[in-house]
């Protein structure tokens, strides 16, 4: 059986590895100035069919202050984006590379890839998934509420509005389930999670005692100590932006919104994002402390990832 360390869904992770990576991506942040030769001499491959501004820029910065070597790859002038098929790419691009980074479309394109793949291949966002976001984002939750372990984060209200369907939603939705938190999703009912999705999630909350639920009712904001939002449109649907927009306009984050919600809530937003949809300026500019963190901790838990599956 391979050893293989890949990222491709938060399912990918145990409760035990999520508590290794969190304790990392601290002490990474702690020591901001220790120079780390983690990944000396290794070399990330970052193929990016979507454009990004924080995956792959902390992706580069966390490999270089590892001391490694980021390469990004123009997938637009790969072989892959004309004749060469997924299984070939991999298999040849696991000759040169200690792992690789892939931002992408369709999530069974990232599975073919390392099932082909003799290196770590992490994911960088699919349209179901984006598990280091998530990860990331549990240690801003856990850092602005000063809290030093699951047990306490156990504690908290997490709440996303929105689109339901999406992959931050659905990230969110199974490291929840796996760490044993309480998580609630309101969203119009076209855009809640897929059933499948939710019952994988449903399945590993009958072990870890996750408290999980689904609503179209905005008022069950009022309990909310952590409200999550993210853009109704995601890369790859443009077709769908007005009907989207009409539908979801009630479940914008809002002060009309806010004032449901507990006074000390924090927002988060994994950006980027569209003022005046999703989420209206003035409440990005009230919670823009939380919303940067957010971005800042990328660079920790991308950190705390590499050294997960490439050291080895």
């Amino acid at each position: 059986m391979s050893n293989i360390k890949h990222l491709l869904s938060i399912y990918d992770l145990s409760k035990q590895n999520i508590y290794e990576l969190l304790y990392q991506a601290f002490e990474f942040k702690k020591n901001k100035e220790h120079n780390h030769n983690i990944c000396y001499r290794k070399t990330l491959g970052l193929m990016f069919d979507k454009p990004s501004t924080r995956t792959i820029v902390s992706f580069i910065v966390a490999m270089t202050q590892l001391s490694g070597n980021p390469i990004v790859l123009d997938v637009n002038n790969l072989q892959l984006k004309h004749r060469e098929s997924i299984q070939d790419t991999a298999m040849v691009l696991s000759q040169y590379l200690d792992s690789i980074v892939i931002r992408t479309f369709d999530h069974h394109n990232i599975e073919k890839f390392a099932k082909f793949s003799s290196i770590p291949i992490i994911n960088g966002l699919t349209n179901s998934e984006h598990p280091c976001q998530v990860l990331s984002d549990i240690m801003t939750i856990m850092e602005l509420y000063n809290i030093n372990t699951v047990k306490d984060l156990a504690k908290l209200n997490i709440v996303y509005i929105g689109d339901g369907s999406n992959n931050i939603s659905c990230s969110l939705l199974g490291i929840v389930a796996i760490l044993g938190l309480h998580y609630t999703i309101i969203s119009p009912s076209m855009y809640c999670p897929k059933i499948d999705v939710l019952n994988k999630s449903l399945l590993y909350s009958s072990s870890s005692k996750a408290n999980i639920k689904v609503t179209t009712n905005i008022d069950e904001i009022h309990n909310a100590d952590v409200i999550y939002t993210d853009v109704w449109t995601s890369m790859g649907y443009e077709n769908e932006r007005y009907t989207r927009k009409q539908s979801l306009m009630p479940y914008q984050v809002n002060s009309i919104l806010l004032q449901k919600a507990s006074k000390n809530c924090i927002v988060l937003h994994c950006l980027p994002a569209v003022k005046g949809e999703e989420i209206t300026s003035d409440i990005m500019e009230r919670y823009k402390y939380s919303i940067i963190k957010q971005s800042e901790n990328k660079l920790y838990m991308q950190k705390s990832i590499l050294a997960y599956v490439v050291s080895k």
